[in-house]
């Protein structure tokens, strides 16, 4: 850490001719910081390793050369040895591994920072498992590193008050207990497995079913599949990309929009994959399935947030600034025209004119996105805005920003034909329907007292047929999508 100050130190203390040298000088201080850190981190393990993988998630905060140099954290972490993993089932469950497993590779298919994967077979029944076992050492040494990784934010703080990354170590500290309890991880997985079983048409999720969980170990029935980024298999198995874009979006608006729905916030690269079926009958037609792993960090966003989120959305498809502005303070308790434009380019990972001005349901363009690395680097200003909005809004907001981002990754890397207008239709149905269901009980609410009412009919109508209206358009507009991309395929044949 004092080796990264001293860096940055140095580069910002330093004046250049122009602000492409400066740009082009931070830029290799950032790699050469985020290398530093990343070999102390994979030195450490345990929790300092789930700390790189949240710096992978921060995409809309820092730059590539700190998020794109921490991408190896999600799937290579320090494992295990089978002695260590024995010893723990023997102190937890009173029996050897020996005991349980007929079959048990010894080279385990997965490794992150809270635990490790491996392939079993159980003795008794002989199904084929995934065994999930937490690393031994993190039950002595995480209360100390969480204690030690907020005290360095807090130093951070001291030395950059410019820049505070505190709320970065307090979401940790709330989040790493939970994660640790495989129990929980259990019943969140159970609970989700069940709700999204009759959305199959919509989403093709497959949640590997649950067999046994205890606190440090979680069984689970083997599901194997390809990354989700690798559209080779994809291209092998005849999976349309675009097909897969849809569910994704059908899966994580479900969550974050639903009343009554938990969202799994940690949807990386490797806790979801993609796998072939010969048999879509019983998959809504789908010959694919997307799998859904880690279910340890879940939270539930309150009623209120998910409507005014919803509000905040149609007004940014609507193109209504004014709303945008109301319920950007509803939710996030943003202020201020400046803090507004940066936060409305946080949350749509889109320059902040093609954010407010009706142009965020094209693709990014390469040129876009530079651009908007290069505004950040040269103006200190957006930066520390951007800090200060961060460390400002509720944890849940910081929650659903990262799961946002985490699956606009995702998409993007489908390269589907489709683009991204496909997935904000799939998100404006979902908020319609969460603003329809308030109306609805808002009109309910008001006329109680009196019963029956024609007035209250007349309301209920009204809202009704403003959400027909609207879900009406966003059909006919899908379908206008679909029909001319259709057409620029066939032209390319």
């Amino acid at each position: 850490m004092i080796r990264c100050f001293a860096l940055y130190k140095e580069t910002l203390g330093t004046t250049f001719p122009t602000p492409e040298e400066r740009n082009d000088a931070l830029n290799k201080t950032h790699k050469r910081a985020a290398e530093i850190t990343l070999k102390a981190l994979e030195k450490n393990g345990g929790i300092y390793i789930k700390l790189g993988q949240h710096i992978t998630a921060l995409t809309y905060l820092l730059p590539p050369e700190w998020t794109d140099t921490m991408i190896p954290l999600q799937d290579q972490c320090p494992r295990s040895s089978l002695e260590e993993i024995d010893k723990m089932f023997r102190a937890d469950l009173g029996i050897g591994m020996d005991d349980l497993f007929e079959e048990f590779e010894l080279e385990p298919v997965g490794v992150a920072s809270l635990a490790q994967v491996h392939i079993a077979r159980l003795k008794d029944s002989g199904e084929k498992v995934a065994v999930k076992v937490q690393h031994p050492s993190l039950k002595e040494f995480v209360p100390i590193d969480v204690k030690l990784t907020k005290m360095v934010f807090d130093l951070m703080y001291l030395v950059f008050p410019e820049y505070p990354l505190t709320w970065l170590g307090d979401e940790m500290q709330n989040s790493i207990f939970v994660e640790l309890d495989f129990t929980k991880e259990g019943e969140n997985a159970r609970k989700t497995r069940e709700y999204f079983k009759d959305f199959k048409r919509e989403t093709a999720l497959r949640i590997p079913r649950v067999v046994y969980s205890q606190p440090r170990i979680l069984i689970m029935e083997y599901v194997a599949g390809a990354r989700l980024d690798n559209l080779e298999y994809m291209r092998q198995h005849g999976i349309d990309t675009s097909e897969v874009s849809s569910c994704l979006s059908h899966i994580f608006n479900n969550m974050i929009f639903t009343p009554g729905v938990a969202l799994h916030c940690d949807p990386h690269g490797g806790n979801l994959a993609i796998r072939h079926i010969e048999n879509s009958t019983g998959n809504g037609g789908h010959n694919f399935e997307i799998v859904l792993y880690d279910h340890g960090l879940y939270r539930d966003i309150p009623l209120q947030m998910k409507r005014d989120y919803s509000h905040f959305w149609l007004a940014v498809i609507d193109n209504d600034i004014p709303k945008m502005k109301e319920y950007a303070y509803k939710f996030a308790g943003i202020e201020g025209e400046q803090k507004f434009r940066i936060f409305m380019s946080a949350i749509t990972g889109r320059a902040p004119d093609n954010a407010l001005n009706y142009d965020i349901r094209t693709r990014r363009s390469e040129r876009e996105i530079l651009d908007i690395q290069f505004q950040i680097n040269s103006d200190s200003k957006i930066i520390e805005d951007l800090m200060y909005i961060l460390s400002s809004m509720p944890r849940m907001v910081l929650l659903i920003l990262k799961t946002n981002d985490l699956t606009r990754n995702l998409d993007e890397n489908l390269q589907s034909h489709l683009g991204p207008e496909r997935t904000f239709m799939i998100m404006a149905n979902y908020c319609a329907r969460c603003v329809y269901e308030e109306d609805q009980e808002l009109i309910k609410e008001k006329y109680q007292p009196t019963g029956f009412s024609i007035m209250k009919s007349v309301e209920l109508v009204k809202v009704w047929w403003q959400y027909q209206r609207r879900i009406s358009m966003l059909y006919i507009y899908d379908f206008v999508l679909a029909i001319r991309n259709a057409r620029k395929r066939i032209l390319r044949l």
